[in-house]
C-alpha cells in the first residue's frame, strides 16, 4: 500500500461511528453528500407521519436504522418489528424501546409471510443495488393481501445504480451498491416482485408508494 493511502474498512463499521455522533459523508458517483444521520436518529417528522399513514396492522420496518419509525409505531400499539444489519443501529433502536432484531433481510425472519405491512423508509428500496430482488424478497415477508410501503425518488429518476463510498470518524469505507428507485419506475418493478402499485404521492417533496400483494384468489394470475 503507497503512502497515504486510507485504509477502507466495512461500511458498518463507518455507520456505527456516525452513529456514535461522527458527522458522515457519502461519496456517490463523485459526489459527496451530508448523510441525514441527526435526522434519522431525532424523533419522527410530519414527513414520518405521511410516511406512517400508510401503514396497516403488523408492520416489520426493514434497515430501521436507530428505530425512530419502529419505535413510533410500538407508541402507536402497533405490533412491529424493526430488523437491521448494524449492532449499533439495534442498540440505539432499542435504547427507544423498539422491537428489534439484527438480522440480514435476506436472512430468515420472523412472521415471514403473516405480516400485514413492510416499511422500506428513508430509500431503502434501494439496498443492494438490486430494487427488484429486494422487492421479491419482501413480498414473501407480507402476506396476501398486505403491502409494501416506502419511500421513493421523485418521478422520472427511473432506477439509478450507484456505488458508494461512507466516509466518518477518520474512516472510508469498501465501496457498496445502491439504487436509487423514482415512482416512474415503480410499477414495472412491483410487477415483476409479484406485486401492484396501488397509489403513490407526496408531501412537500417526499414521495411515498404503497405496493400491494395479491390477495389469494387474485394470486393463481401470477406466474410461478
Amino acid at each position: 500500500m503507497s503512502a497515504g493511502l486510507a485504509l477502507e474498512v466495512s461500511p458498518s463499521e463507518v455507520y456505527a461511528a456516525a452513529l456514535r455522533g461522527a458527522p458522515c459523508t457519502a461519496t456517490i458517483d463523485g459526489r459527496e453528500l451530508r448523510l441525514p444521520l441527526r435526522r434519522w436518529a431525532g424523533g419522527v417528522t410530519a414527513g414520518d407521519r405521511f410516511l406512517l399513514a400508510h401503514c396497516e396492522g403488523p408492520t416489520i420496518d426493514l434497515g430501521c436504522g436507530p428505530g425512530r419509525l419502529t419505535a413510533e409505531l410500538a407508541r402507536r400499539g402497533v405490533r412491529t418489528l424493526g430488523v437491521d444489519l448494524s449492532g449499533e443501529a439495534v442498540e440505539a433502536a432499542a435504547a427507544r424501546c423498539a422491537p428489534v432484531l439484527r438480522a440480514d433481510l435476506f436472512g430468515p425472519l420472523p412472521g415471514e409471510g403473516h405480516w400485514r405491512t413492510a416499511l422500506l423508509a428513508d430509500g431503502n428500496v434501494g439496498i443492494g443495488g438490486a430494487p427488484a430482488a429486494l422487492l421479491r424478497r419482501v413480498r414473501g415477508l407480507v402476506t396476501p393481501g398486505g403491502r409494501v410501503v416506502l419511500d421513493c425518488a421523485w418521478p422520472g429518476t427511473g432506477v439509478r445504480l450507484r456505488v458508494v463510498h461512507l466516509r466518518a470518524g477518520g474512516m472510508t469505507s469498501e465501496p457498496f451498491p445502491w439504487a436509487e428507485v423514482g415512482v416512474d419506475a415503480l410499477g414495472s418493478l412491483a410487477a415483476d416482485a409479484g406485486l401492484v402499485l396501488a397509489g403513490a404521492g407526496s408531501w412537500r417533496g417526499r414521495w411515498v408508494a404503497t405496493l400491494h400483494r395479491p390477495a389469494l384468489e387474485e394470486e393463481n394470475s401470477w406466474p410461478c
